[in-house]
């Protein structure tokens, strides 16, 4: 029995990079798939049907099952249709995996409200309106995998991505909570930051430093977006059922568990504490090398954020 036997997924922003590699393993798997992209450039701009239909006909051609559907996640009444559509041609949903993304990259001081904005809607809210629309058919029937996309961007930052990052991290609580409530419902809701040689990441500029841009095509080469479509098809599965709340990075064969946020150092005073004792006394005992690494603009080595 294939691991994704019997099971439907909508797969977001499926017709290019991560979307479509994941789409099509879980089909192979068994998924039948609503493949879902309105096929718009790096930045959201203009829409295209072409790669979600080209992906869904590559999965029927193989012997799977898929629909395409071009609607946009920023868009609630989209993702609807999508829950619909796949109810109607599947007859029923039990997988929402969401990579759908634009990137609007900016230094902070120069950001635009509408860049801001734009980047906001498809990734934090996207992630909201395509799992919302979902969420209730799942508890009623007792099941569901929902699989959120951040990025490094978010769980450790990147110069340039205030509004991604801002974003990402977002989706990291939403999953968190999203699977705090639904865990009596067996509804998981987990997170992969998959680092991956994709369009999205190829837009980000090269490093000035010749050492940091050597090291970022040497990792884009190495990190093939199908490398990521197993732990997607497995965090899909009933298999997975005891995983859930959890935040996982990927670089093509290296798998990280991130952990969650948790106090690193503590330092109490009796009474109440005043700006100068705060100066003198709290933060030479809570910096040190915590400042430090919070600190490094070095820590990606130039890898460009997925």
């Amino acid at each position: 029995m294939e691991m994704l036997e019997g099971r439907v997924a909508i797969c977001t922003g499926s017709g290019r990079g991560v979307g479509a590699e994941v789409a099509k393993m879980m089909a192979a798997n068994g998924a039948r798939v609503v493949v879902n992209d309105p096929g718009v450039g790096g930045g959201g701009e203009g829409g295209d049907r072409t790669p979600a239909q080209e992906i869904a006909d590559e999965i029927r051609a193989a012997g799977g099952e898929a629909a395409a559907n071009f609607g946009s996640v920023a868009s609630f009444e989209d993702c609807l249709d999508m829950v619909q559509q796949a109810r109607d041609e599947f007859g029923g949903l039990h997988i929402v995996f969401n990579p759908a993304g634009i990137l609007r990259d900016r230094m902070f001081h120069k950001m635009s409200p509408e860049d801001w904005q734009a980047v906001i809607d498809v990734h934090l809210t996207g992630h909201f309106n395509v799992n919302r629309a979902a969420i209730n058919l799942f508890r009623e029937q007792e099941y569901g995998r929902i699989i959120m996309v951040s990025s490094t961007s978010g769980l450790l930052g990147n110069i340039g991505q205030a509004n991604y990052g801002a974003a990402k991290l977002g989706i990291v609580a939403l999953a968190r909570i999203v699977a705090m409530e639904n865990a009596s419902k067996n509804v998981t809701a987990n997170v992969i930051a998959p680092s991956a040689d994709t369009r999205m990441t190829r837009s980000v500029p090269t490093p000035k430093d010749p050492k940091a841009a050597a090291i970022r095509d040497e990792r884009l080469r190495l990190s093939r977006a199908d490398a990521i479509a197993p732990l997607c098809t497995f965090l899909a599965s009933e298999e997975a059922g005891y995983v859930s709340g959890q935040v996982f990075h990927q670089r093509a064969g290296e798998l990280t568990l991130y952990g969650h946020s948790r106090p690193v150092r503590t330092v109490h005073r009796n009474g109440n504490w005043t700006p100068e004792s705060i100066a003198e006394v709290a933060m030479p005992s809570l910096s040190g090398q915590f400042f430090e690494i919070a600190n490094s603009r070095s820590v990606h080595a130039g890898m460009p954020m997925a």
